[in-house]
């Protein structure tokens, strides 16, 4: 393969923040939401130079182990060649730590926005590809899936390659995401979970996530049930325990509420009708915010479109 030309004008990604298991579709279920990391990407003729404005502005790196980077180096060596240099401008909206996929929205960035610098680059790396990409540099497809369709995923491994569908949400759900302010690493959450899980969990698991599927796609009213856990919540609960004590007391009240990923963050899935109500439920401690579902997943915009506002 010839190695690439790049296009000489900058490119600009948004990556939405994801919800991944969503109760009981533990490394599976995701759901995309209205809240977006935007990323500006020009090639230069020499040299990394990185700015961010946003979440992490303090703590991320500048340099080549910074995440999103890495994840754009691994593209470019699939599109056949690194540029000479890179010009990078993050704005970052997206809590890190939290359980809102801030990690997968980095790679998927990156990925993203090397292609789009690349002449020809979906050509050399299509749509299947970045999600094989993603997953690989991510270690699971739940939120890069769901990062880079948009709305509703569900994604699975196949032979070793990663699998995805998207579903349409429906659109009467409102999102309501608690986030607190301690993060918890996905690490620790992770190595919490048993090797083994009762039979009857995981059998009352498989039919919540059945049950899922069809509570957010057509049939809202039963996202109580639907969101029902037995497999990892409980597990990481000493991680968290305010998060799955504001959980157990949101779900008492009849609120449909998970963990968000990893957590921290709790997701309460309302409707227009009690989004406000239910955003004032958590009291002090806890950053409230109503959001929309995003139906587009990671997009390449117009430079002229606004996303650092």
């Amino acid at each position: 393969m010839a190695g690439p030309a790049f296009r000489a004008a900058a490119v600009r990604v948004r990556v939405p923040a994801t919800s991944a298991n969503l109760g009981p579709g533990f490394d599976a279920l995701g759901l995309a939401l209205g809240l977006y990391d935007d990323v500006v990407v020009r090639v230069a003729d020499a040299g990394l130079h990185i700015d961010i404005a946003g979440e992490g502005n303090e703590t991320l790196p500048r340099d080549e182990s910074h995440l999103l980077v890495r994840s754009m180096r691994t593209a470019f060596d699939l599109l056949g060649g690194q540029p000479r240099g890179l010009e990078i401008v993050c704005a970052n909206r997206i809590p890190h730590g939290r359980g809102l996929g801030s990690s997968s929205a980095a790679i998927c960035a990156g990925i993203v926005a090397a292609r789009a610098v690349t002449i020809g680059g979906e050509a050399r790396l299509d749509d299947a590809a970045l999600l094989a990409l993603a997953t690989e540099i991510e270690g699971h497809p739940d939120n890069v899936a769901a990062c880079l369709l948009g709305g509703f995923t569900l994604s699975w491994m196949e032979a070793g390659a990663a699998r995805a569908i998207r579903m349409e949400p429906s659109d009467s759900i409102v999102p309501v995401v608690f986030v607190p302010g301690k993060p918890v690493l996905t690490e620790t959450a992770r190595g919490l979970l048993p090797r083994s899980v009762p039979h009857v969990d995981a059998a009352a698991n498989a039919g919540r996530a059945a049950l899922l599927v069809e509570a957010l796609t057509r049939r809202p009213e039963l996202l109580l049930p639907a969101t029902e856990d037995r497999l990892h919540q409980e597990y990481r609960a000493p991680a968290m325990p305010e998060s799955a004590a504001l959980v157990e007391r949101l779900r008492a009240d009849g609120v449909p509420a998970v963990i968000s990923g990893a957590g921290p963050t709790v997701m309460a899935l309302a409707d227009a009708d009690s989004a406000d109500k239910v955003s004032h439920l958590a009291g002090e401690g806890w950053a409230a915010n109503r959001l929309d579902l995003d139906v587009q997943g990671a997009s390449v915009l117009p430079l002229a479109t606004s996303g650092v506002d």
